[in-house]
């Protein structure tokens, strides 16, 4: 599509670390539980009783989790790392997120398209925590993709900073967690979503561009200033939502 006239190009997307297909996730992952299975009931029973969340402080934890992409993670993991996590400050970590993100996106596109997993949202009035449109109709709910990209994303900051490794990961199922409280997917997509992200950073770590990358964040981290950690009140509200 041609841009107008005095209209800026826009960046290029990053490569991806992997061939498109080198992961098939599909092949990874069960299949969804089907209607009439425990599996299905068990799901099914789970987004019932979080229905009952909408309005309380999870319900808005869940509200806030759900921009996704580089900026919007960042400042979600910021009170699990610690220090506030700047995109502008962390240009090396920013361009590896963003490279990863790539490969979330192409290995869960794929993994949706074969599995076809209707959302859980349909044929109901439940409450959610995102406006209902057709294009969230229409996508499918297996594997999670918030959950997946959480999940990378959490494996690798907490490559990056292992002294920090458990609250950044807790805070990486949190995330993908929060797409059940917002009534968006099922509890086994996001399972799924957590299975996914897990294989995905395991072939990345075997790509040699990939692992010069991480270094390079590595070494951008340790030697960046210290940054202003987040608010405390505001990490101790996310902490205290976070509860059962």
């Amino acid at each position: 599509m041609a841009l107008a006239a005095g209209t800026a190009a826009a960046e290029p997307a990053p490569r991806l670390y992997l061939i498109d297909g080198a992961l098939d996730a599909g092949s990874i992952l069960p299949p969804p539980p089907k209607p009439g299975s425990a599996g299905h009931a068990s799901d099914a029973a789970t987004y019932a009783a979080t229905r009952a969340l909408a309005g309380s402080p999870r319900w808005y934890l869940a509200t806030s989790d759900v921009p996704s992409g580089v900026g919007a993670l960042l400042d979600s993991f910021s009170c699990a790392a610690g220090r506030r996590l700047d995109p502008a400050g962390l240009p090396a970590l920013a361009a590896l997120l963003a490279r990863a993100r790539r490969d979330v996106v192409v290995v869960v596109r794929d993994a949706k398209a074969l599995f076809a997993r209707p959302r859980p949202h349909l044929g109901n009035d439940a409450a959610l925590c995102v406006d209902r449109s057709e294009a969230l109709d229409r996508s499918f709910a297996y594997p999670s993709g918030h959950a997946t990209e959480g999940w990378t994303f959490g494996l690798i900051l907490a490559a990056l900073m292992p002294e920090r490794a458990a609250p950044l990961l807790a805070r990486a199922r949190i995330y993908g967690e929060s797409r059940i409280i917002c009534g968006v997917h099922w509890a086994s997509d996001v399972e799924a979503g957590r299975l996914t992200g897990s294989a995905l950073f395991a072939a990345l770590v075997g790509d040699p561009g990939f692992r010069a990358d991480l270094d390079r964040a590595r070494a951008e981290i340790g030697a960046a200033p210290a940054r202003p950690a987040p608010e405390p009140a505001a990490c101790a509200r996310e902490a205290a939502a976070a509860l059962p």
